[in-house]
């Protein structure tokens, strides 16, 4: 084997070979807890269509090539000779990969049952009985491993899926509404922000309100009618680029959106303020 045919091999399988699989998936990007180092957040990306690794912690990446004389802490040569003596890893080309929720598959779901999704969820300050009411335990295989994951179901049948180490999603990817016969909607990117807005306001005695799930920062200007057809959008969007934009964009469209996100000001999205201040300040937000 030679330098150029180790530069094909897929990262991912090379990696997986190793016993490292993705904390989280997002498009072509694997996220992974460092091969090289201890930690306890992922910050090891793979970019799976370029086949290239970079490590944020090291500040270092490169080709197969660079982690592997590192990972094995050995020469180039040395590395070669390990690898010629594999043959799984003699595999052509790397193509493109699909879309991360096509490599998703669904075995089966129930009600939430498992002691350490219930401990990620108490982790989260979400109430238990809030994720029962509106998720679902999921078991589901990616590159031939099974795995369990909270499931929050969208509206074309697919979940968005999330346990301590993996962030990912199954086909197809959607929305999620909740109608209430009400005027006024309230709008999160994220299902754990939905969560958290359902555990503070569940001992609260609120008007109705529909609520959107966007999954996706994606499908917010997708779902413009939707949302223009109540009388006031509430918007509790994260504190990130994408979150920003899509709240100045509504703002420009209509008086009927809010901008709620200064609730949570100072924090990324509404179930990290909760995380932090929320478990020693047992307030609701401002009623809607």
């Amino acid at each position: 084997m030679n330098i150029g045919q180790a530069k094909q091999i897929d990262l991912v399988e090379y990696l997986a070979s190793l016993g490292y699989n993705p904390a989280k998936i997002k498009n072509e990007e694997y996220w992974y807890l460092s091969p090289l180092r201890e930690e306890r957040t992922a910050s090891f990306k793979v970019d799976r269509r370029q086949n290239i690794w970079y490590d944020h912690g090291l500040g270092k990446g490169g080709t197969l090539i660079d982690f592997g004389t590192q990972y094995h802490d050995c020469s180039v040569r040395e590395l070669l000779k390990r690898m010629h003596g594999n043959l799984s890893f003699h595999q052509p080309p790397v193509q493109p990969l699909a879309r991360e929720e096509s490599l998703v598959k669904i075995i089966s779901e129930r009600n939430l049952v498992s002691l350490s999704l219930l401990r990620y969820i108490k982790q989260r300050r979400v109430a238990e009985e809030v994720a029962r009411k509106y998720c679902r335990e999921i078991v589901f295989s990616l590159h031939q491993k099974t795995y369990s994951a909270i499931g929050f179901k969208n509206n074309e049948g697919g979940f968005e899926l999330r346990n301590q180490w993996f962030k990912g999603s199954s086909s197809p990817k959607a929305i999620t509404s909740f109608e209430n016969g009400s005027k006024e909607l309230s709008v999160f990117e994220g299902f754990f922000n939905f969560l958290s807005y359902q555990t503070i306001q569940q001992n609260q005695s609120l008007p109705p309100s529909n609520f959107l799930v966007l999954n996706s920062t994606s499908f917010f200007e997708k779902s413009k009618l939707l949302m223009e057809q109540h009388d006031a959008v509430h918007l509790f969007l994260d504190w990130d680029k994408a979150g920003e934009n899509c709240t100045a964009k509504a703002l420009s469209w209509s008086k009927k959106f809010w901008d709620e996100s200064h609730l949570y000001k100072g924090y990324n999205d509404l179930n990290e303020w909760m995380q932090q201040i929320g478990k020693s300040q047992k307030k609701g937000l401002r009623q809607l």
